[in-house]
């Protein structure tokens, strides 16, 4: 398989005469290189770049009201799940805790006494010397003693929880992405304190061209780079495809889940994605990117050099493309392999404009 250069050359050579017998107008013809379309064999992958976005990030923010009697942490830095992020000034709680404490107490006595008296008032109904009523009555005293603990307990249970909530933790690990208070300021439920964003798993959201939006299968396996971290490669799948158009752009969103646990993919930065697709390597006719022009209604286009008698001049040619490899584009339609391709100097091109080929200047 002759590189894209030897392709080149032997381009310019066929066409060589045609430059010769359009001499004369030289000046006038419109400068452009060509390639000849070449037969080689692509991989079963699609390169696309997209923007990189956490999977889970939270505006954190308190469940009690109070006043920030210290922050632990700033902005930049990493954190744990459950790890203290700010604390609260708890000393009414805790207050309230030691009273609920105490109640609770209180209600234990009044049940254990209750059931004391229970307890002789059976012995004496059985021997005779108490009424039934009155054994009867104690027994409800029991009850209702035992439901007034019960009641003291979840109070006591409710405020070590008021307690507790004082320390606001981290939901999930992560990094601060952005710190909102200060020692000092009264702060209630619903106010976000920090932004945290979760940087072990993340999302990158690619725009597919149509044309091979359907090649694209949900769970493909896919290799990532990024562009901010050049060589290292990181696995991921596809997690979505939203069959919804952008508009002018003709594209569609591809959402790839990837696996990052040493963080190395910055949400908001870019980065390049290879995805696998289902139907193997194949043999296709393939031209340079350079050659593709693309058109409003999503279709593509090339320019191929014709002599049509007064000389070389520039045909538009509507083609199908297919897989992408690097600088490579196959060709499904619209082209034959030994027509000579306008790769440099296309941009200005119109259908049936002089031409000669050899260089751009």
């Amino acid at each position: 398989m002759l590189p894209w250069k030897c392709q080149r050359a032997r381009a310019v050579r066929a066409l060589a005469w045609l430059a010769v017998l359009a001499a004369p107008a030289a000046a006038a013809r419109t400068p452009v290189e060509v390639v000849l379309p070449r037969e080689t064999t692509l991989a079963a992958t699609l390169d696309l770049t997209g923007s990189v976005s956490a999977e889970r990030s939270a505006q954190v923010s308190v469940d009690v009201d109070g006043l920030v009697a210290a922050v632990a942490v700033d902005a930049g830095d990493r954190v744990e799940a459950g790890q203290v992020l700010l604390e609260l000034d708890d000393a009414l709680a805790r207050l309230a805790l030691a009273r609920a404490r105490a109640l609770t107490a209180q209600a234990r006595a009044q049940a254990d006494e209750a059931a004391r008296l229970a307890d002789e008032a059976r012995r004496l109904a059985a021997d005779g010397h108490l009424p039934a009523t009155e054994a009867a009555t104690r027994e409800a005293a029991v009850g209702l003693a035992r439901a007034a603990l019960a009641a003291a307990q979840a109070a006591e249970q409710e405020q070590a929880e008021r307690v507790r909530r004082h320390r606001l933790r981290a939901p999930f690990a992560g990094v601060i992405a952005a710190r909102m208070t200060e020692q000092g300021e009264w702060v209630a439920p619903g106010s976000a304190l920090f932004s945290l964003v979760a940087l072990d798993r993340v999302r990158l959201d690619l725009q597919a061209p149509q044309e091979r939006f359907a090649e694209i299968r949900p769970g493909a396996a896919v290799e990532v780079e990024a562009d901010a971290a050049a060589g290292s490669r990181l696995p991921g799948t596809v997690q979505a495809l939203v069959p919804v158009g952008s508009g002018g752009a003709r594209s569609f969103l591809v959402r790839v889940l990837v696996e990052d646990a040493e963080g190395r993919l910055l949400p908001g930065t870019s980065a390049r994605a290879r995805i696998r697709l289902p139907d193997g390597d194949r043999a296709a006719l393939a031209v340079p990117g350079d050659a593709l022009l693309r058109y409003p209604d999503g279709s593509h286009g090339v320019f191929v050099v014709v002599d049509e008698g007064d000389g070389p001049v520039a045909r538009a040619r509507k083609v199908e493309i297919g897989r992408r490899a690097g600088d490579d584009v196959e060709l499904l339609s619209g082209l034959a392999a030994g027509e000579p391709v306008v790769v440099r100097g296309n941009e200005v091109l119109r259908d049936g404009e002089p031409v000669r080929t050899g260089g751009t200047d």
